[in-house]
């Protein structure tokens, strides 16, 4: 079997824009899940009345349920209510409420992991709640998170592939087109592979990078 190498070339500047917008909506995406996780990490282990509860039920209704019936009941569900939200808008919500409860459980298991006697100590030299969890909670925390969070960041880059459902041109639905209008199936796929290569593996061995130089760091060197 012979490749099409001029089909490749022609439609490389698809996939340079599909990848550029790919990366976009997974950068905002897992930056809002970072900040949804960490605000409720910290109502859970603080255990605050009533908020706890609805972190909770949040939690166990983002992760039992598939993004893409998320996406679905935002772009579709809620037009039915009169609310008109883009498609653009609509992925970033969906990757924010999918990433935020991984991030949130990643967050609780590195402040679980905080030594109560580290927490005592503290609170003997003065420190108030918010003192705490600034300067010895939270960067232990986060030390020790890191794999998960790492882990949870590729996670949610790779399911960036399921936006194409609701008429984005990411990566996915450019490929789904291509092959659709000139069956052009294995370059298409090829060009679709390389390029979650070349976005995820250097994200992938620089969190590898930054976990090891985390870990190093706690040991005092």
């Amino acid at each position: 079997m012979s490749i099409n190498w001029q089909f490749i070339v022609d439609n490389l500047p698809l996939y340079q824009k599909a990848a550029v917008l790919t990366l976009r909506l997974a950068f905002w995406g897992i930056l809002a899940s970072i900040i949804l996780g960490l605000i409720c990490s910290v109502v859970q282990y603080y255990k605050i009345k009533g908020l706890q509860t609805l972190v909770q039920a949040y939690i166990e209704l983002s992760r039992n349920t598939p993004l893409l019936i998320q996406l679905f009941f935002l772009y579709y569900g809620f037009t039915k209510l009169g609310i008109k939200i883009s498609e653009n808008t609509c992925a970033i919500i969906g990757l924010s409420f999918l990433g935020g409860s991984y991030m949130s459980e990643a967050f609780r298991s590195g402040i679980e992991a905080v030594g109560k006697i580290q927490i005592e100590s503290g609170l003997s030299l003065g420190l108030s709640k918010f003192q705490l969890a600034r300067y010895v909670i939270l960067p232990q925390a986060f030390s020790v998170s890191i794999p998960s969070l790492s882990a949870n960041c590729i996670f949610l880059l790779k399911e960036t592939s399921i936006l194409g459902a609701i008429s984005i041109l990411d990566l996915m639905n450019v490929t789904k087109d291509l092959i659709g209008m000139y069956y052009q199936t294995f370059e298409s796929l090829l060009m679709l592979v390389v390029s979650y290569l070349i976005i995820i593996l250097p994200l992938s061995l620089l969190l590898t990078w930054i976990e090891r130089k985390v870990r190093y760091a706690e040991f005092g060197h």
